[in-house]
């Protein structure tokens, strides 16, 4: 394995529990981080502003990750091993025998006058 897809590999993985932490704060109804902190982190950040960073963060996120897996694809090459497929027929290189030529001599039938 070469380096540079193993530092692709680990940033895939931290940006993958990155967006796993994101989604898991954000709420399906519009609460979420948001309505958890309230109070004064309502009055100082807004929760609009909060919900606007999680969603953007989640877009970020993911784009990053599809970025990254094409980046890793690209500049890592082919794999290094093909699927396995159907074998190919060994092709023997025995010569083909040819049935023997006949050895006697060819019988001339006499002229008939």
């Amino acid at each position: 394995m070469s380096t540079i897809f193993t530092l692709f590999m680990i940033l895939i993985i931290i940006a993958s529990i990155l967006l796993v932490i994101i989604i898991m704060a954000q709420n399906p109804k519009g609460g979420g981080l948001s309505g958890t902190f309230g109070g004064a982190s309502a009055a100082n950040f807004g929760v609009q502003r909060t919900n606007d960073f999680m969603e953007k963060a989640t877009w970020t996120l993911g784009a990053t990750i599809v970025v990254l897996i094409l980046l890793s694809i690209v500049l890592t090459g082919k794999p290094s091993q093909v699927a396995p497929t159907m074998p190919t027929p060994v092709k023997s290189e025995a010569p083909v025998q040819q049935a023997p030529a006949s050895t006697a001599p060819a019988t001339q039938v006499p002229a008939t006058k």
